[in-house]
């Protein structure tokens, strides 16, 4: 089995067949109108190149933001250019009481994807990036299979559950050009014992099902596929550049059907836009039909570096909402209580009319990572 950091897999062709969805039901969010399949959906391509904008010349930099400010350009498509980051670790302590797991992996720094909430945009500001550059600066973690391999051997990680893909999506576009969530995949095959969850937007992770049955044999391996919405041209407004949910939910029928345990989380749920009672219904039917075994939801958290991007997106595309908007996220990142309380209550009850698991079941030094680093998990 190859090692290096950098592999390569030929492209594989998927239909695109039309969608149409439904939405009749009510929001629990007090002005919105709702959202079905009326927008038209954004444009795919990201802005044309430019120069990195960092807040400070590159001889002031330190730490993180010097080396970005270094790395090489390894390539540059899709209106998007790739970095290769020099790093001295692929495994990274998480010491906040908010997450429940302490070691993540994250293959790559900004995801193509472009989700317009998500909370990691506030990772790029540490290298002096704005947030906004997020899904045109992606930096690739270089020689992610050695590191690996020398990390997952640490002592102190030893016996602790490992979050691949909680800041950034391990199955982004880069994936297919790089392979750095491939190569580190390969070392987890060679040992056992371990405890790995895998997050992911992406249908690319059944690329990997040889390994990933490889890695649940000898230890512990749950999957999460996060989808939104099942309203694709929502979906491609909210996540331009993810792959359609449909896609998602068929990854995971693959994942189950090759007996890896895998669910879907429905992270973050987005008030006014993906709220409503009917949505939930039918993305939590939909991971039921899927042979999903768990299905969990929290409410969008939205740090300032988010909320900077989110709240133009609004004025856009849903002007309706940005007075709410505002004011539930103006102080801080987080929906008021008696909104989350209602959206758990809600998926409580699908997952009783379903048959779904709250979590993955794991043992006593396993714990699970959110899409949303689970600020706000309590669905």
């Amino acid at each position: 089995m190859a090692t290096s950091p950098i592999l390569r897999t030929e492209p594989r062709p998927l239909p695109r067949p039309r969608m149409r969805a439904k939405q009749t039901s009510l929001t629990l969010f007090p002005t919105a109108a709702r959202h079905g399949n009326r927008e038209q959906p954004s444009g795919a391509s990201a802005p044309p190149l430019e120069p990195v904008q960092r807040t400070r010349p590159a001889s002031e930099l330190v730490g993180i933001a010097r080396l970005a400010a270094s790395s090489p350009l390894a390539e540059a498509k899709r209106g998007t250019e790739y970095f290769l980051l020099p790093v001295r670790s692929i495994l990274n302590r998480c010491n906040s009481e908010r997450v429940p797991f302490r070691w993540t992996i994250n293959p790559y720094r900004g995801c193509e994807f472009g989700c317009k909430y998500c909370y990691a945009r506030y990772t790029h500001e540490y290298m002096e990036i704005d947030g906004g550059e997020f899904e045109s600066k992606i930096y690739v973690k270089q020689d992610a299979g050695a590191l690996a391999e020398r990390d997952l051997g640490c002592e102190e990680a030893r016996g602790q559950h490992i979050a691949l893909g909680t800041a950034t999506d391990p199955y982004q576009p880069a994936e297919k050009e790089f392979g750095a969530t491939r190569a580190i995949l390969e070392r987890m095959a060679e040992r056992e014992g371990l405890s790995v969850s895998i997050t992911t937007k992406s249908d690319r992770v059944v690329r990997d099902i040889d390994l990933l049955r490889r890695i649940a044999e000898r230890s512990s391996l749950t999957v999460n596929v996060s989808i939104t919405t099942l309203r694709t041209r929502l979906a491609r407004l909210l996540e331009p550049r993810a792959p359609r949910p449909d896609l998602r939910l068929d990854a995971v029928k693959k994942l189950r059907e090759a007996g890896i345990a895998a669910g879907v989380f429905a992270m973050p749920v987005l008030p006014g836009l993906t709220d409503g009672e009917e949505d939930l219904d039918a993305l939590a039917r939909g991971a039921r039909e899927a042979g999903a075994q768990w299905f969990g939801a929290s409410v969008l958290f939205l740090m300032p570096a988010s909320l900077k991007q989110f709240i133009p997106f609004l004025e856009e595309k849903f002007p309706r909402l940005v007075k709410q908007y505002k004011a539930w996220y103006g102080r801080g990142g987080y929906a008021p209580e008696t909104y989350a309380s209602e959206i758990s209550r809600r998926v409580n009850l699908l997952r009783q009319k379903y048959a779904l698991n709250s979590l993955p079941r794991l043992s006593k030094t396993q714990e699970i990572a959110s899409p949303q680093l689970a600020l706000n998990w309590g669905s």
